[in-house]
């Protein structure tokens, strides 16, 4: 006798003629699931906003979680003060993973963090479950219905499906400013590639005989011809007793174009399937028995952004000039990835701090649109010390609230720039 559960009953069915749409109306639809539009989806869901959170990947965490970056950058100010700059949700990330072991700091120059990816991955998704912010996952933007200068709605599809989201605010923080882009803004491009980076976690380590930075990126200039790789300088994160580290030693295009993206991936495996052979020959006791335990997704650095009110220069960063509407800090070197072999590293002293202001997240033609992350406006030198994870998270703070101040129906532009600053002081002051 068949035993009753494995009877199922079939049915048959066609899809009905026309799109299947589902419409969904939010107080704040955030465009992007990465560090930004994760900090602008959890601010706003704590402001007691109706939120819905949209990403193209099949899950959270954006670049911060599956392209395995496994460095907080750019959240501390430089040694000996070591002042955190961003608050906010790195505060609940750090009070939650680290008395669990799944983060270290490493203290030089400043202070980065190295952090399980696995485990952060789990703390986003919880964290937004707990807020009870709607996600729409898998979803491209097909389209965006402007009335003038506000942005009434965003289509979407998704393998099972079309969505539709309304809302009187919305938050870029999709990285290459897809948003801002389909509803027709002004963007910018840079005039050469900019590259990203193809990371991989290596296991099997021994952690003891690991080459520290400096001997590391001049042995990789000696011998990164002899090996085919592009790129002539490295970085390896290692976990602290786990024998593990993320390895950032691969320079990939990161092109706009939907063929030539894709290409970029598989080239960047083969990067990094090349820099795993030069450690393994190259440093035997630290690296003959490594492992890839897992790819990242490419990891883009610049590619496109908005054309916004204000434009952040190399100059403004150099000088640290403190604007009346900032809404991000941070002490992040000059990190400008222009040529294939290498890139540029311009460090700080150790009181320098650089702010990001709301009007380079602002459209001059859009009044309830906030781009967030490294979508925002810089010349690229400028923008490469501000795209790192810690003001990226303060950008996406500041969205928030400058679309809370502007209410259902105001402009960000109007906003009371000091009521702004007031709710944002523990990332401007301190």
């Amino acid at each position: 006798m068949p035993h009753e559960l494995t009877e199922l009953t079939l049915h048959t069915v066609t899809k009905e003629p026309g799109p299947a749409v589902h419409s969904l109306g939010a107080d704040v639809c955030v465009v992007g699931a990465g560090v930004s539009g994760l900090s602008a989806a959890i601010e706003s869901a704590q402001l007691g906003r109706d939120v819905v959170l949209v990403d193209s990947l099949p899950v959270l965490g954006g670049q911060m979680v599956n392209s395995l970056i496994g460095l907080f950058c750019g959240v501390f100010g430089n040694a000996p003060a070591y002042r955190q700059l961003t608050h906010g949700m790195f505060d609940e990330i750090f009070d939650s993973l680290g008395p669990a072991g799944d983060l270290h700091f490493n203290r030089g120059h400043t202070i980065t963090v190295s952090y399980d990816e696995v485990a952060l991955g789990r703390w986003v998704e919880r964290r937004i479950r707990e807020l009870g912010v709607r996600v729409v996952l898998g979803a491209s933007i097909t389209g965006v219905e402007r009335d003038g200068r506000r942005i009434r709605e965003v289509a979407f599809a998704t393998r099972f499906g079309d969505v539709r989201v309304a809302a009187p605010g919305f938050v870029d923080a999709t990285g290459d400013a897809a948003l801002a882009w389909e509803a027709g803004l002004p963007c910018r491009v840079p005039e050469r590639t900019i590259y990203g980076s193809q990371q991989i976690v290596l296991e099997h380590l021994d952690e003891r005989h690991q080459p520290g930075r400096e001997e590391l990126a001049e042995h990789v200039a000696r011998k990164a011809p002899e090996y085919g790789l592009l790129r002539h300088d490295g970085l390896a994160f290692f976990f602290p007793g786990r024998n593990t580290a993320v390895m950032n030693m691969t320079h990939i295009e990161a092109p706009l174009d939907p063929v030539r993206a894709a290409q970029a991936q598989l080239e960047g495996r083969e990067q990094a399937d090349l820099v795993v052979e030069f450690l393994r020959t190259e440093y035997p006791k630290a690296f003959g028995q490594a492992r890839v335990r897992s790819y990242g997704l490419p990891g883009r650095r610049q590619t496109r952004w908005i054309k916004g009110v204000h434009s952040l220069s190399l100059g403004e960063v150099r000088a640290g000039t403190r604007f009346p509407d900032a809404v991000a800090r941070t002490a992040w070197p000059i990190e400008l990835h222009d040529r294939a072999e290498g890139y540029v590293w311009e460090m700080f002293d150790a009181d320098h701090m650089h702010y990001v202001p709301l009007r380079s997240m602002l459209s001059p033609d859009a009044d309830n649109l906030v781009a967030a992350g490294r979508c925002a406006d810089g010349d690229a030198a400028a923008l490469s010390s501000v795209r790192v994870m810690g003001p990226c998270a303060a950008m996406g703070a500041g969205a928030a609230h400058a679309l809370d101040l502007a209410g259902g129906d105001g402009s960000v532009h109007d906003i009371d720039v000091q009521a702004l600053r007031g709710r944002l002081t523990d990332n401007l002051v301190g």
